[in-house]
């Protein structure tokens, strides 16, 4: 049974930081590109940033140069460290699993990231 389960999340001011994890069960993490998407009330899901099984990484324009994704394959861990935290950022964020090789699209429950004054 595949499990992501997120943690980190919470209530920011403007300009802080969070830094959001998510540790993976159930699938070959090292051979599993990872991602995190967002989805805020009213809105559709949108793509926050992505991590290939090889490192190789990419962003959401709205967040280029104040997030980071990474990943620890020995954890099995990848985060989301997030600076400079805006309004606009608030959110459910969820980590997502896509394994290579056997397939499969596999999602988190979510945490919720508020950045408020």
């Amino acid at each position: 049974q595949v499990q992501l389960v997120e943690s980190g999340g919470g209530l920011v001011q403007p300009g802080g930081s969070l830094r959001l994890s998510c540790v993976a069960s159930g699938i070959t993490f090292s051979r599993s590109a990872m991602g995190w998407y967002r989805q805020a009330p009213g809105k559709q899901r949108e793509l926050v940033a992505t991590i290939t099984m090889d490192g190789k990484t990419s962003y959401a324009d709205s967040v280029k140069g104040r997030f980071t994704i990474s990943r620890d394959n020995a954890k099995p861990t990848v985060y989301l460290q997030m600076n400079s935290l805006k309004p606009e950022d608030t959110a459910v964020y969820y980590c997502n699993a896509k394994p290579v090789w056997v397939g499969g699209n596999y999602w988190g429950q979510g945490t919720q990231v508020t950045v408020s004054s």
